[in-house]
């Protein structure tokens, strides 16, 4: 299995904004600087996906296009979700296995 995460510009640009929203800066206790430390590296092990095609509207929330537009414009084998039942839907017309982190976690143990 090759692992590798995926990032359009958006995508990043989100990840970046949840980051530093107040309610998630009390949860998680990082400062700006750890966060652009974080962003840094994610950067640098992350996969850049240009998005030559939108499939849009394909799912229920607007902000999950963007992960399903990286996933499939990359080609992706699989989409890791929490968010496995929306992600669902697609996977059949995609050919984009959805799964579970604890799955994912699970079949890197074997």
């Amino acid at each position: 299995m090759h692992l590798r995460p995926l990032v359009t510009t958006a995508l990043f640009l989100e990840y970046e904004a949840v980051l530093r929203r107040p309610e998630h800066r009390t949860a998680h206790g990082l400062s700006n600087a750890e966060i652009d430390r974080f962003l840094a590296g994610l950067a640098g092990l992350a996969e850049a996906v240009e998005v030559h095609f939108r499939w849009r509207p394909q799912l229920s929330d607007p902000k999950d296009e963007m992960v399903l537009e990286a996933a499939v414009n990359a080609r992706a084998e699989a989409l890791v979700t929490h968010n496995v039942r929306d992600f669902q839907k697609v996977s059949e017309r995609f050919e984009l296995k959805v799964i579970r982190p604890a799955e994912l976690l699970q079949g890197l143990r074997r």
